[in-house]
């Protein structure tokens, strides 16, 4: 059973994962953000692909009794941002990831290792 934001944030980098998305990071943010706890940001080849991440997320969330809160740019598929209060999700394709730069934008953010899923 899920029961902290950081094995929320774990189990959707596990999915990402499984679809194959690229460049997986998760975000500490709780030190300097008061409306979520972490990010979890990853790109896809094409928009196929980062809904298929998306899809597979909310699957996964959904088993685990974690319901969705909001998103967004899911017809688009270019930036779809999935949030689980908590967590928050930003899933990109790689140019509009570079554009963007999340993780510039949150750089003392705390990066958290995701090497072994």
């Amino acid at each position: 059973m899920i029961e902290t934001s950081r094995e929320i944030a774990f189990e959707i980098a596990k999915g990402i994962d499984e679809k194959k998305g690229h460049d997986i990071n998760i975000l500490d943010i709780r030190n300097i953000s008061s409306f979520a706890d972490y990010f979890v940001i990853a790109h896809g080849t094409s928009t196929r692909q980062v809904k298929a991440m998306a899809d597979e997320i909310q699957k996964r969330m959904e088993e685990k009794g974690i319901q969705l809160d909001h998103k967004e740019g899911y017809d688009n598929g270019r930036w779809i941002l999935l949030d689980y209060i908590n967590v928050v999700v930003h899933l990109f394709i790689e140019e509009e990831r570079n554009f963007y730069g999340i993780e510039r934008v949150w750089k003392d953010a705390l990066c958290v290792n995701v090497d072994n899923l």
